[in-house]
């Protein structure tokens, strides 16, 4: 099953994907279609927010007779993936208490 991303989540993944190693947006493209059906059109203007946002920098490097756009995390995109990946970890948490609690709640108990 795949489950939709959100914007918040889609940037976690990018900048992951980023601090690993500078990426250009097709190879990212390929590994966010592991875990989501996101299309490009999508994938595009997560990375500008991100750019304009100074969590990454952009350059362009020649390959194969052209010119990729790479993408690099900067130190505040650190920051915020750090940030984001603590809270992606609370989230997921919160959601795994929910689904581990096998029994149900007694009659007039709060859940």
């Amino acid at each position: 099953m795949v489950y939709p991303l959100n914007p918040a989540l889609m940037e976690l993944l990018i900048l992951t994907m980023i601090n690993r190693e500078d990426s250009y947006g097709y190879q990212i493209g390929q590994q966010m279609r592991q875990v989501s059906s996101m299309k490009d059109s999508t994938l595009y203007p997560v990375l500008r927010r991100l750019a304009d946002s100074h969590y990454v920098e952009i350059y362009d490097q020649q390959y194969q007779g052209r010119n990729r756009k790479y993408y690099k995390i900067t130190e505040a995109g650190k920051r915020q993936r750090d940030q984001m990946e603590q809270a992606w970890k609370e989230h997921i948490d919160a959601i795994n208490k929910i689904l581990e609690s096998s029994q149900p709640a007694a009659e007039g108990e709060k859940v």
